[in-house]
């Protein structure tokens, strides 16, 4: 064991990473505020630093600098991640930590717990709506717990993280309270307007979030006697970050998460940060300077600890959250590939791969320093972030499109697997986003509704091998995957998901199922995870493989770009990843038919003599040669 430094060793470190940060975090203050703020909020931020600093555990202090040694620790290919809802996953932070085992059985080494903080009591947007940053949610177990539970994981190398929601709060939050009961500091925390007028010119410009239970973006309340911001709900008060003041308070916060060993910050609804008048209010410049200040503050007070940007934006606005320009490789240390998930059902659904290949080839390469998260599902609804310019390049209109996954996956497309939800339908734009998990929306459902024999059993493989070869795609393409809770069992859609209180109007529940450890009403188990007769089985042991054989290849450093290539078959997807050791290339049927992929195209890379390196079988090819895929298959091509 690394034995304790002294305080005076601690100190030192402190302030060179004071004299390395404090710049950068003043560069994206300075583009943000006026110069007469900067003297006393430069101020105030290195009073809240010094403070976080003098709080730190030794064993924090000791991680951050085993860190700063392997400054890539998140990058690398053992990185698995894992995203749940405690309370569904294992009913509170002492039952987590109970069923790490399960977890380390996957291969997971990254934990998301969702949110984790004091909502506001009754609706509160799946926890989204905080009333306080600093307490864990009393049925959840304690801040006590929650340092317990970041202690085990780093013993058994996996790492936490937790959400922070920048944009809003709850109504019930106490700069809100403060704010109605007149105190004139909390009410420049917010975004207030004495009358329709400056709400009335922002709502020519901004999109609706929720259409259907939540009109509009602002709210009259009677004891402010003003219209508040009200991006999402009623009761979700937009903070105004503008006011220096709102930035230090943040700040603290942050720190305040870090101490408790928090890993990764997920940046909730970053994109809405920065309000600009006949605009979306979405990805405007200032949120990046802003979050480039955050992080490096954070650098300074607690450097082991990331920084993760919730940007669910088009393919266009999303790059700059991890940094391009002056911010390459300042902002965010993670971000969300939210293309990448859209594209994925959007292969599966058309058979095809062309759009995907132009999409995906309009990103630029991201900061070495920084990584993707890709996932095929997550706890939100799936919007269909499809380019019209993409979409027309490859002779597709995008309006149709969009209009065709979501009859696709709600089954309401001839011959469809899908068995998904139709959430939020906007009558005016046509916009019809998806719920479901990967299984429904893969297609088990619908096998199910058929009659036991051939058909049924054909019809269950193949759920099987789509659901694998959507992870194969997301395990393979670099960065970090993420697997949301119950996608590993291919759990479906929870039948009862209106019947607990206050979800009836938000069918997003039916893809937060229980994780059902006890057998559940439609005959699922976590049990048959071991049983490989069952589709759960089938799935869980198929997700271990992915996990095993990713560990094993280093093209798969998040340092490392994916070069998509042309397709050898408009059926297959083909990404490359080079590296010193040699290159890998993976390639994906996305159809129900068998696909031959020429032996030119592993000679053209170096890798005519090669190995599939989830089956360990050696392939060896000419130029006149091929390499079959099966329906659904995947391979990971590498040297062996």
């Amino acid at each position: 064991m690394v034995p304790d430094q002294s305080p005076d060793v601690h100190d030192e470190l402190f302030e060179l990473r004071l004299e390395r940060w404090l710049p950068d975090c003043e560069a994206g203050l300075r583009s943000v505020y006026r110069p007469e703020e900067m003297a006393p909020l430069l101020a105030a931020v290195e009073s809240v630093l010094r403070g976080a600093h003098a709080k730190r555990r030794p064993s924090l202090r000791r991680l951050d600098q085993r860190r700063a040694l392997r400054p890539d620790w998140f990058q690398r290919p053992d990185m698995l991640g894992y995203a749940a809802y405690t309370e569904r996953f294992a009913g509170d932070l002492a039952g987590v930590q109970d069923a790490l085992g399960y977890l380390e059985e996957l291969g997971v080494t990254y934990l998301h717990l969702l949110p984790l903080l004091t909502p506001r009591p009754g609706d509160s947007d799946g926890g989204y709506a905080v009333a306080d940053y600093r307490r864990v949610r009393p049925d959840l177990g304690s801040n006590d717990d929650l340092a317990s539970l970041a202690d085990t994981l780093h013993v058994r190398g996996m790492s936490l993280c937790v959400d922070l929601v920048l944009n809003h709060v709850a109504r019930e939050h106490d700069w809100a309270q403060r704010a109605r009961a007149g105190e004139e500091r909390y009410r420049r925390f917010f975004r207030l307007f004495p009358d329709r007028a400056g709400p009335d010119a922002y709502e020519a410009t901004l999109p609706e979030v929720f259409p259907d239970f939540a009109p509009g973006s602002f709210t009259f309340d009677e004891e402010l006697d003003a219209w508040a911001w009200t991006t999402f709900n009623s009761w979700q008060w937009d903070v105004d970050w503008s006011n220096p003041d709102v930035f230090v308070a943040y700040l603290e916060v942050v720190c305040h998460l870090a101490n408790l060993g928090v890993d990764v910050l997920r940046l909730d609804a970053i994109a809405f940060l920065w309000k600009r008048l006949g605009t979306a209010c979405q990805n405007e410049p200032e949120v990046h300077d802003l979050t480039q200040a955050l992080r490096a503050a954070l650098r300074v007070a607690a450097p082991g600890v990331l920084l993760k940007a919730e940007a669910i934006v088009g393919p266009r606005d999303l790059m700059p959250y991890l940094g391009t320009g002056r911010h390459h490789g300042r902002v965010s240390d993670l971000a969300y590939h939210n293309s990448l998930m859209v594209q994925v059902w959007s292969m599966l659904a058309s058979r095809d791969v062309r759009l995907t290949v132009h999409a995906l080839r309009q990103f630029d390469p991201a900061p070495t320093t920084t990584s993707w998260l890709t996932y095929v599902r997550c706890h939100d609804d799936i919007g269909w972030a499809v380019d019209d310019g993409d979409a027309t390049a490859v002779g597709l209109d995008g309006h149709a499109h969009r209009g065709f996954l979501s009859d696709f996956y709600c089954g309401g497309f001839p011959g469809s697997f899908g068995r998904g939800l139709v959430f939020q339908h906007n009558e005016a734009t046509g916009d019809r986003r998806i719920s479901g998990t990967a299984a429904s929306l893969a297609g088990l459902d619908a096998a199910l509704e058929l009659p036991d024999g051939p058909a049924r059993a054909a019809a269950l493989d193949s759920v099987v091998a789509r659901l694998l070869l959507t992870h194969a795609v997301v395990m393979g393409f670099g960065g970090i995957p993420v697997l949301w809770s119950g996608d590993e069992l291919a759990l479906r859609d929870d039948p009862g998901w209106a019947d607990e209180t206050g979800h009836a109007d938000d069918n997003r529940w039916a893809h937060r199922p229980r994780l059902p450890w006890v057998r559940n009403v439609l005959g699922e188990c976590v049990d048959d995870r071991v049983d490989p007769s069952t589709v759960t089985g089938q799935v869980f042991g198929g997700m271990r493989r992915l996990a095993r054989a990713r560990r094993g290849l280093p093209q798969l450093h998040a340092a490392w770009g994916t070069e998509v290539l042309d397709p050898p078959d408009p059926g297959v997807l083909a990404l490359l990843r080079r590296h010193p050791e040699g290159p890998m290339l993976g390639l994906y049927n996305v159809t129900e038919r068998t696909v031959h992929v020429t032996g030119w195209l592993l000679g053209l890379h170096g890798l005519s003599d090669c190995v599939d390196r989830l089956s360990g079988e050696r392939v060896l090819v000419s130029d006149a040669d091929s390499v079959e895929l099966a329906p659904y298959a995947t391979r990971w091509l590498a040297a062996g």
